[in-house]
């Protein structure tokens, strides 16, 4: 195969049809079915159960809050009573009622200097001008603070009223008294008045009577010496002594509002008994019903298209990476229906065992969700299928997990379960994608359960829940939950190894082992078709690698390519140490027969021995449909020299086939015919090699042997690249290189 063929970067495409592996209609089957598995699976503790009852009617079953449902009725009820416990509110109003004791006595003042006045004007005057004062200081100061925001009208209505209504009148005879009064006694009679006001109006005062019953001790114990100034300021004081504490009905009903809004709604929590058994559905019943969407008729539907959607966009994720990693359209896609179908198996047992767990949860002991083995699908899918889809899945895991495994009352995601599912996933996934023994799964188990504890006691820490209980048992869940996931790997990878014949490599590697029987036997009866298979193995591994097959199936395929030999031994040339070939003395049509029958007997074999099917389809595929041209001429030669015309055609030289169906056949089958034509060569160099590398798969590419598998002719170069190294490394002591076949030359 030359450069130009390379370059065309053709598919060869496959004769056959692919069957329900690659059906597109089977596709999408499954991929419905995925759709239908996170709907369900979410359903429960996404979408409310709905009732079919009536109002006045008998309920036949107890009806339970599906979520978190505020009563109405009983949170009405609750902030009347909050605002029926609110104290009616007093404000205080500082009068500075001393200012209104200035004001009168400097009227006095005014008055008994005036000498046009009659002694009994002023009586007179002073009868009918010093009451009404008490109301103008109160308008005033209304007047005065209206408006401004300091006190709210209702409030100065309020002071305004009882003020009035608490007025105190002042006896006839005081009146008579004060026209004699001089400035001098004014003077001190008013810091007297001033000073028993100031101190009398600190207190609070809601009845004004209260602070006037002090006045007369204060009074008689105050420096006026006169019996008519100590009655006069007696009078005076108590007359200007009013309430300061007054009913604020407007801070009041705002009390009584904030009181209502701050109440907490009253809730029937996540799974208390809405309705019993038996009970009649009151209108207030139907009510809460209907304002929960729990009656069909009444049915919400935007929780189910939520969770549709929800659903759908897992499923576009799996098939966005699916389509990315190998063309899922394609005839041998690296993820066909069957991959697809394990892949739907895992997801569901991984979702069981996670909603298993969460049935063990409850309001006290929500920690026992820790207990979920959530890295068993990540295991699974790692050992299984591959690496990148574990880590996708991994994701998904999480968020459905944190939803499933959720106590929360306010919320839909839990994401301290979608936390730790996240860290044992991709620990699980770190610790097991090169496992190459079973008890590896433990020690990735091992793993799980250390940074699933971690991960724990991180976020209690976080979140400072350090109660001993919880804290002991939580950080003791997520550790065994580790335990429990190796455990289920370890049981469940059988189950799927057989039922989907998946070669996982850690099946691999146990059959590579040369104490398996067959490999034993093929060792012991044929140690030259063991060596053969031994270094087919290595250059078709390499090969497989270069163009991304899986290189392991090539190498343990290659061990067990030739086992139908062991049936004639003999018969094989690599076998024939020190005896004669029987191919010498034999029929070519029979030699044919004996040759072609290794590949049907090493099937037969494999199956006796619960081999699994790619194994097998390699020994049956690795010959494809070649032809044996060397007993073909050997038995057209015969018919020459007996003078008669051959009475068979090159096809009944060819084996039965069927040709490579995958790349890993194909790879097995040119490492094959590549090893076989090196060890032939005495001395072989470097440019030998390669011209009998391109030859092999030059004419295996003509006779139509790829047709049947996916491998493009940039692939079959990359192979015959990595076979060139690969030889030249394995016979690195035979193989001359062009230095030194001119250095022979010169010296011959």
């Amino acid at each position: 195969m030359n450069q130009n063929q390379t370059g065309k970067q053709e598919n060869l495409r496959p004769s056959k049809t692919a069957g329900w592996k690659q059906s597109a209609a089977v596709r999408w089957v499954l991929m419905l079915m995925f759709v239908l598995l996170f709907y369900f699976s979410l359903a429960s503790h996404l979408v409310p159960e709905t009732y079919d009852i009536e109002e006045g009617a008998v309920s036949e079953k107890d009806i339970k809050a599906p979520f978190q449902i505020k009563d109405e009725k009983a949170t009405r009820q609750a902030e009347e009573d909050a605002a029926e416990k609110v104290d009616v509110i007093y404000s205080i109003v500082p009068l500075r009622n001393e200012m209104l004791v200035d004001q009168i006595f400097v009227r006095i003042e005014q008055l008994n200097l005036d000498d046009q006045v009659t002694l009994q004007n002023k009586i007179d005057i002073y009868r009918n001008e010093i009451p009404g004062r008490y109301s103008d200081y109160i308008d005033t100061f209304i007047k005065l603070n209206k408006g401004r925001g300091t006190y709210n009208d209702t409030l100065l209505e309020e002071m305004s009223l009882i003020a009035k209504e608490q007025q105190y009148t002042i006896p006839e005879e005081t009146f008579y008294k004060m026209p004699n009064l001089t400035a001098e006694t004014l003077t001190e009679m008013r810091d007297v008045a001033r000073d028993i006001v100031r101190k009398l109006m600190v207190e609070q005062l809601r009845e004004a009577e209260t602070a006037r019953t002090q006045v007369a001790e204060l009074v008689n114990a105050s420096s006026l010496s006169s019996r008519t100034s100590r009655e006069i300021v007696q009078e005076l004081a108590r007359f200007s002594i009013m309430p300061n504490k007054f009913l604020d009905k407007a801070a009041t009903d705002e009390a009584k509002v904030l009181a209502k809004q701050n109440t907490p709604p009253v809730v029937i929590k996540e799974g208390e008994l809405i309705v019993k058994r038996g009970q009649t559905i009151t209108p207030e019943l139907y009510k809460l019903l209907v304002d929960s969407s729990l009656l069909q008729d009444k049915k919400n539907y935007w929780p189910q298209l939520g969770l549709l959607i929800m659903s759908l966009m897992f499923i576009v994720v799996i098939y966005a990476f699916l389509h990315q990693s190998g063309s899922i359209n394609g005839i041998k896609p690296k993820y066909n229906n069957a991959s697809l179908l394990m892949l739907w198996l895992i997801f569901l047992i991984n979702i069981i065992t996670i909603q298993i767990i969460s049935l063990t949860q409850t309001d006290a002991a929500p920690y026992a969700g820790y207990l979920a083995p959530a890295a068993l699908g990540t295991m699974l899918i790692t050992l299984l299928l591959d690496m990148h889809l574990a880590m996708i899945s991994s994701i998904l895991f999480a968020i459905m997990g944190s939803i499933i495994l959720n106590t929360g009352q306010h919320q839909i995601f839990d994401f301290q379960y979608g936390f730790v599912i996240i860290v044992v996933s991709f620990a699980a996934i770190f610790s097991i994608h090169r496992a190459s023994q079973r008890s590896t799964i433990l020690k990735a188990g091992i793993m799980v359960s250390m940074f699933g504890s971690l991960s724990v006691l991180t976020i209690l820490l976080l979140s400072e829940q350090l109660e001993r209980g919880p804290f002991i048992y939580s950080v003791a869940f997520a550790f065994a939950s580790g335990l429990i996931t190796a455990v289920l790997v370890i049981g469940l990878m059988p189950f799927f190894e057989i039922t989907f014949g998946i070669l996982s490599a850690l099946k691999l590697v146990e059959l590579s082992n040369p104490n398996h029987p067959l490999l034993r036997k093929l060792l012991t009866e044929t140690p030259g078709t063991y060596h053969h298979s031994v270094m087919v193995g290595n250059l078709s591994e390499a090969a497989a690698e270069a163009i991304g097959a899986d290189g392991l199936l090539c190498r343990v395929g290659s061990f067990y390519h030739d086992i139908g030999k062991t049936k004639r031994p003999n018969y094989f040339i690599e076998n024939q140490s020190n005896i004669e070939n029987p191919h010498d003395t034999i029929d070519p049509k029979l030699s044919k027969s004996i040759i072609v029958a290794h590949a049907r007997d090493g099937v037969d074999m494999l199956k006796g021995h619960n081999i699994p099917k790619p194994i097998r389809d390699i020994a049956e595929q690795h010959h494809g449909t070649t032809s044996l041209k060397f007993f073909y001429y050997k038995a057209i030669k015969q018919a020459e020299e007996q003078g008669a015309e051959p009475a068979f055609t090159e096809d009944e030289f060819r084996y039965p086939g069927p040709k490579a169906q995958s790349k890993e056949a194909a790879v097995v089958g040119i490492a094959d015919c590549v090893e076989a034509a090196v060890r032939s060569l005495r001395n072989p160099t470097v440019e030998q090699v390669e011209a009998m590398i391109h030859k092999i798969i030059k004419s295996r590419l003509d006779d139509n042997q790829y047709n049947e598998c996916d491998l493009t002719l940039k692939e079959l170069d990359k192979i015959a690249q990595s076979l060139k190294e690969s030889v030249i490394g394995i016979f690195h002591s035979r193989i001359e290189y062009p230095e030194d076949v001119k250095t022979k030359e010169r010296l011959t």
